[in-house]
């Protein structure tokens, strides 16, 4: 699919993204390991979790469609789960095929995953170190164990573990495994990454314990099954609120959006710079704080950002790339080497991406220095397969002169279905095509 943009007038609404996608995946396979049935309200219907809940299905447990964003899945316990019959087919989503690792890992079973061409080259190998550490045997491809990837999993022994970088997929994976492991499972990380399995594994009745950067483990409590309510997704909702702090004379709200303090980076940054973004109503449900975000444009001043904030927002470093194009001064953003190792070498990508339609955008070994504010112009751009990618092109296009034009964009589908067609109900001008041979 091609996605044509052009510059357009102030942006003026309000807008509900998608059901948060990595609530959604957690949700799913939680639910499909609890004691009951488990009914979930808000569910992301987009390729990768789709993907998730056909795995689940492939695993035995009954995984219904109730609607178009409610789930309703039968679980029965770990010992319920079988081995699939052929490869767990995870298309594009590291998220499910890295949490579904760690699930089944403990389960006497052997059970391989593959992807698309852009998942097959994203390494598994912190995953499949400590979950080795458990006892498990894990397989890939080359050194960095990219799939397909295979799990022969067995008798675990619980560990403690220090992963390298804070990822809140590894933590998930070793929490997921330990949940079948003999002995506690700790995790200690070097700092706070998103907390939704801790939570959701609390709220499901599991005995586990947060301390700081620790998260403990004490399996043998099984998980009673828990109606869920996914709230909307900050990673998807910072789209139109980005291009409403961008385009002259805009008003946008996103609504029931997740305020989590491990994905409100974005929020603390964008504040920094400067930016006219307001917070309100804000309450909690099912255990996860919510509430509105309200977006306008402003003066935007250049900042530096690092350290404990880049695991807080590292999904939305590209689109804060894209903001900082037109903020006062030279915004750095480092630490962020995670970044290379996404759907894309986001890093690479937004660098060129930036500096093909005018922007002064540098690459670092760990992030981006972006010198503003710039004129942008035109480009065609290649998504890459890699969602982000498509949609911060778009954004970048309702600033930039001309019109812009977006390859691939069918994969903004991963994680945003209704991206274009909440762009357009706020007043955005940008058309689909579909591509022909």
């Amino acid at each position: 699919m091609t996605l044509r943009v052009r510059s357009c007038g102030p942006l003026r609404g309000w807008v509900r993204a998608p059901g948060d996608k990595s609530i959604s995946h957690r949700a799913a396979i939680l639910a499909a390991i609890a004691e009951g049935t488990s009914r979930i309200e808000g569910f992301l219907t987009c390729d990768d979790c789709l993907r998730t809940a056909d795995a689940l299905r492939a695993l035995g447990v009954p995984v219904d469609p109730i609607g178009s964003e409610t789930l309703e899945v039968r679980g029965a316990g770990l010992e319920a789960l079988r081995e699939p019959r052929a490869a767990l087919d995870m298309g594009n989503s590291g998220t499910g095929m890295r949490l579904l690792m760690g699930l089944v890992a403990g389960r006497p079973m052997t059970v391989e995953f593959t992807g698309d061409e852009s998942l097959s080259r994203r390494p598994m190998d912190r995953i499949a170190e400590p979950l080795r550490l458990m006892g498990a045997r894990v397989e890939g491809q080359g050194e960095r164990l990219t799939p397909p990837v295979t799990v022969h999993g067995g008798d675990l022994g619980g560990i403690t573990y220090a992963p390298p970088m804070a990822s809140a997929q590894v933590k998930s994976a070793v929490l997921l495994a330990g949940l079948s492991a003999v002995g506690e499972t700790t995790v200690v990380e070097v700092a706070k990454s998103r907390d939704h399995t801790e939570r959701m594994l609390a709220a499901m009745g599991a005995d586990l314990s947060v301390e700081g950067l620790q998260v403990t483990l004490r399996p043998g409590h099984p998980l009673r099954a828990t109606p869920m309510q996914v709230p909307s997704d900050i990673s998807s909702a910072a789209f139109p609120l980005a291009a409403a702090l961008l385009v002259e004379g805009s008003d946008v709200r996103a609504t029931d959006t997740l305020l989590n303090p491990t994905r409100t980076g974005l929020v603390e940054a964008l504040k920094a710079m400067g930016a006219a973004l307001e917070v309100a109503d804000e309450r909690e449900e099912a255990g996860e704080p919510l509430g509105a975000l309200r977006a306008r444009p402003g003066a935007l001043h250049a900042a530096e950002f690092g350290g404990d904030l880049i695991p807080r927002m590292i999904d939305e470093i590209p689109l804060l790339a894209v903001i900082a194009t037109q903020a006062e001064g030279t915004t750095v953003i480092r630490d962020a080497a995670e970044l290379r190792v996404k759907e894309s070498d986001r890093v690479a990508v937004m660098a060129e991406l930036l500096s093909a339609m005018g922007a002064d955008a540098r690459e670092r070994a760990d992030g981006l220095e972006i010198t503003g504010p710039a004129p942008l112009h035109a480009a065609t751009i290649e998504a890459r397969g890699d969602h982000r990618i498509a949609m911060c092109a778009a954004i970048a296009g309702l600033i930039a002169s001309g019109e812009t034009v977006i390859e691939g964009a069918e994969c903004i589908a991963t994680s945003y279905p209704s991206f274009v067609a909440d762009l357009r109900a706020l007043g955005a001008d940008c058309i689909e095509e579909e591509a022909h041979d």
